[in-house]
């Protein structure tokens, strides 16, 4: 059951970002978001409860997702909160657990999430890994995380072939774990994709949250303040 102490009074404005796939682009979102919020003067937090594909530095593992947000948080924050669960090879993240005779619970990505959410921040993000549904152990789900945390969500659509599927099943999805869809914010992953105004606009009219913005492709050189000016914090 959720905490409802905390998730019924937060101390800043928390959200859980959500992608449609693997690669969908949630870490350049969540960090185009922090950047957006610091361009505001608002204090920032974010968290990667788990992540998985990692190397060693200084004696420990770091990922680089995690990495980029702490790059962006405005609070100071040990990389052990920020990321306290991380697994070197880049696969699923039960998968991983499993070949490192780990076993990893909702119950304790969520004790990590409030330790942080405890802090005073305006915007805390605590981000996914993977999709929606992706496992954590044999029986819970990063989806179980967030309704453990009962944290809106901000889902980030990789704009590519397919993507109207993965998005409105993802929609779907969230809603019926009796989330709220916050917002959602589209990324352009193929610079290619076929008739991309059409289907941006197919899933203005089917997602029924606010689009945050429309981040373009921005190649191997990525602009944060690119990013930032494409999302709309206001609305969250």
């Amino acid at each position: 059951m959720p905490n409802t102490d905390i998730a019924a009074k937060p101390r800043h404005k928390s959200y859980f970002i959500a992608g449609t796939d693997t690669d969908a682009g949630k870490t350049l979102v969540a960090t185009g978001l922090l950047r957006a919020a610091k361009q505001r003067g608002l204090r920032t937090l974010a968290v990667k409860p788990v992540a998985a594909g990692a190397e060693m530095s200084d004696g420990a593992l770091r990922n680089d997702d995690a990495l980029n947000l702490a790059a962006e948080i405005t609070e100071a924050l040990p990389y052990a909160q920020l990321n306290p669960v991380v697994f070197a090879p880049p696969i699923a993240p039960h998968i991983a657990a499993q070949q490192a005779g780990k076993r990893v619970t909702v119950a304790q990505l969520a004790g990590f999430c409030r330790g942080v959410m405890m802090r005073p921040a305006d915007l805390l993000l605590i981000e996914g890994a993977g999709g929606w549904r992706v496992p954590v152990n044999d029986r819970e789900s990063l989806a179980d995380l967030a309704v453990e945390l009962q944290a809106p969500v901000i889902l980030v659509v990789g704009m590519k072939l397919g993507c109207l599927n993965h998005a409105l099943l993802t929609a779907e999805a969230i809603r019926r774990d009796g989330l709220t869809l916050a917002g959602w914010v589209a990324n352009q992953i193929d610079p290619n994709m076929a008739c991309a105004d059409e289907n941006f606009a197919s899933l203005e009219a089917r997602l029924m949250a606010p689009c945050l913005g429309r981040v373009p492709h921005l190649g191997a050189a990525t602009d944060l303040d690119a990013v930032a000016n494409c999302l709309d914090i206001s609305i969250l």
